[in-house]
């Protein structure tokens, strides 16, 4: 099986045409393997700010070599009532890598609505996300990386 770049569905890895969206499939090494969509929990172990923001950066490093395009980041909302220090540097090195094409683009847990133009736009492109149990739960703890 190999997952179309376009719309993100699975089709025959001898197909040179996706079934789903008809668009064109090119020989970039997917079918080689890779997963789709990959969860990754930066809280795990309660490590400092510096441990997991360097963890979070090897992930991404990491997907992109595995071909993994959408990573599920749980980073907490932190216990203060209004936002984690590793949410908020997270997020800050997620725009950093938008800025400078470390990574195509991030959508936070909160905006994570069925509702939301870029999550709609998103969901055509991956329909499996439709099943992701974060979908429509306004979680502040948790950020999707779209990789490329």
């Amino acid at each position: 099986m190999v997952i179309c770049a376009v719309c993100g569905n699975e089709g025959e890895a001898g197909s040179s045409i996706c079934r789903f969206c008809g668009a064109k499939r090119e020989s970039d090494g997917q079918e080689k393997g890779g997963v789709f969509h990959k969860t990754v929990n930066l809280e795990h172990g309660r490590p400092f700010t510096e441990t997991a923001i360097k963890r979070l950066l090897n992930e991404i490093q990491t997907a992109r070599i595995e071909r993994v395009r959408v990573l599920t980041v749980i980073h907490g909302y932190g216990s203060s009532g209004k936002g984690g220090v590793i949410r908020s540097e997270c997020r800050k090195n997620l725009d950093y890598l938008c800025s400078t094409g470390g990574i195509k683009e991030y959508i936070p847990g909160e905006d994570f609505s069925g509702r939301s133009g870029p999550v709609k736009t998103l969901l055509r492109r991956f329909p499996e996300l439709a099943n992701n149990k974060n979908l429509d739960r306004h979680n502040p703890g948790v950020t999707l990386v779209i990789i490329q």
